[in-house]
């Protein structure tokens, strides 16, 4: 067979179902290869946009997604998702193109290193030299990809591999389970729990995985211990759980740093260092950190725990649970006291009805119109504060939001892939008007594909986060303001529906008519962040600093 036909069969033999991209003419033989599969090629209309859509059908599913693009341009646009899906531990293959390798008459016309400029980006990237390599290089991506931590894996496919005729056929999944922790390991975190007076538990980034969250849900529901999340963290366990004591979304002086202050011992679960640290770690403090992970810690001078548990998440926690006593000497009545602070904190301000739209009262009217596994996409601005703050998840992954690379232009490719993957859940994507232009013209896309999802766009007609930073700092307003076209004429153009909300009366039951519409719907939603300093910053540390 052709060496292009060989490697769509290895992507099937792992189980891929899409491929999203930009073809170029140096990958004709694969399109055509892809064309006679099972397949579905899903044309996007950026190769960023590709990528990001990739990334996140490995972040749902376990599997790596896949995108593909031509050599030179098409592949350069494709780093900015390589950083996105490597430092958010999504699985995700990138399949680039080249030029003839052993014979090339156009000279350096489009050539890059694309092999070595993906190195410092991926697990892994090769180039594939012959057509013998394609069973063993496509496995090798895969298994890289998928093994925690998961991330971005390259190969770049030369045009004249490609036409290669092979005699080849390729590679099984090999059987694969995590190691577990060491008996010892356990043994000393139940020790260190069982000692512990105001013992907390921190789930992170890492924990967000199905089993993990089976398992987090029993080990807190028969311990009792309290717990809270990082913002990648949110909805591995139910955030209506009476012990949930909120959401690191802030980086100091919130009710959450006031738990993690009072506790002695904290159980930090899938701890992840490309989250803003929720705590810092001295080394005259009395408080004791157990890691839990399926690696051992990044040790640096605030991050230095005293027990490491390294293994299946999952396992480990099972484990721990079934060993573990509770204690009467433990004491949670100051958390419980938070939680009633916060609780009270987070409901003030969801019925404000002043227009333009506030953002907690934005946040209430959306949980409201969500069920329970509906997804929310969000792309990256200020409102990603108020939602990791004051949205409660239900399940893991029903809030997909980038607290690592943290990415404009994500939300709404982000959204279409939920939708690929789910196609029986309601989506909604949430972008700021800066980040939905970077990728806007992915509504093309989703009219095409007929999926139906809302997209709601935050409008502040500026850089929202930047000037909420620069206004913190005492600067005066300068350089982050911007002009928007007509989102509702924008949305028609591409053949979705669009709408301008009038009142913020009128959010709740226009967005629940959308979800149900089957309709691919735009919301233009005009925000007024004002009130970021006084509520985020003025009046939270005046609160917490009394407690």
């Amino acid at each position: 067979m052709k060496a292009s036909d060989l490697l769509v069969k290895s992507l099937e033999k792992e189980g891929v179902e899409y491929v999203f991209g930009v073809p170029g003419e140096e990958n004709l033989d694969f399109l055509e290869s892809l064309r006679k599969s099972n397949i579905k090629m899903i044309v996007t209309r950026h190769e960023q946009a590709a990528g990001f859509m990739a990334a996140t059908c490995g972040r749902l599913t376990g599997k790596a997604g896949v995108c593909l693009s031509t050599l030179g341009p098409g592949a350069t646009n494709l780093v900015t998702a390589a950083g996105y899906a490597q430092l958010g531990a999504m699985p995700m293959l990138m399949i680039t193109e080249k030029k003839p390798i052993k014979t090339s008459k156009q000279g350096e016309f489009q050539i890059e290193n694309i092999v070595d400029m993906m190195r410092p980006l991926t697990k892994y990237t090769r180039q594939i030299v012959h057509g013998n390599n394609i069973p063993s290089r496509v496995r090798e991506a895969f298994r890289r990809a998928e093994e925690e931590r998961p991330g971005a894996v390259h190969l770049e496919f030369p045009e004249d591999v490609a036409e290669e005729m092979v005699d080849l056929d390729t590679f099984d999944r090999s059987f694969f389970r995590r190691p577990i922790a060491e008996v010892k390991a356990i043994k000393k975190a139940i020790e260190l729990i069982e000692s512990a007076k105001h013992p907390l538990i921190l789930i992170g980034a890492g924990a967000n995985r199905q089993t993990t969250s089976k398992r987090l849900t029993a080990f807190i529901d028969e311990s009792g211990i309290p717990f809270i999340c990082t913002q990648m963290g949110k909805g591995v366990v139910d955030e209506r759980h009476p012990l949930y004591l909120g959401n690191a979304a802030l980086s100091e002086n919130d009710f959450v740093h006031c738990a993690i202050k009072k506790a002695d011992l904290i159980i930090n679960v899938g701890h992840d260092v490309v989250e803003k640290p929720p705590f810092f770690m001295r080394h005259d403090d009395s408080m004791k950190v157990i890691h839990v992970n399926f690696s051992s810690a990044e040790v640096d001078p605030v991050y230095f725990p005293q027990v490491e548990v390294v293994g299946d998440i999952a396992n480990s926690i099972r484990r721990i649970s079934s060993d573990l006593e509770k204690q009467s000497t433990w004491d949670f009545d100051y958390f419980m006291d938070i939680k009633k602070k916060l609780d009270a904190h987070i409901e003030k301000g969801s019925g404000d009805s002043r227009f333009p739209i506030f953002p907690q009262r934005l946040v209430a009217d959306v949980r409201k119109v969500m069920p329970d596994d509906g997804i929310i996409a969000l792309d990256n601005g200020m409102y990603k504060i108020w939602f990791a703050r004051h949205y409660r998840a239900y399940a893991p992954n029903t809030i997909l939001l980038d607290n690592a690379l943290a990415s404009m232009g994500a939300g709404l490719p982000s959204a279409m892939a939920a939708k690929i993957v789910h196609p029986d859940k309601k989506v909604i994507a949430i972008c700021g008007d800066g980040g939905f232009m970077m990728n806007s013209q992915e509504l093309e896309t989703a009219v095409r594909l007929k999926l139906d999802i809302n997209i709601i766009i935050l409008r502040d007609d500026a850089y929202g986060m930047i000037k909420w930073k620069q206004n913190a700092m005492n600067y005066p307003d300068y350089g982050l303001d911007y002009g928007n076209p007509d989102f509702v004429k924008y949305a028609e153009s591409y053949g979705a529906r669009g709408h301008r909300l009038q009142s913020t009366e009128e959010f709740e039951p226009l967005l629940r008519s959308c979800i149900n519409s089957g309709k691919i719907d735009v919301i233009d939603v005009p925000i007024d962040y004002s009130e970021n300093k006084k509520i985020l910053i003025d009046e939270l540390a005046a609160i917490t600093k009394k407690l």
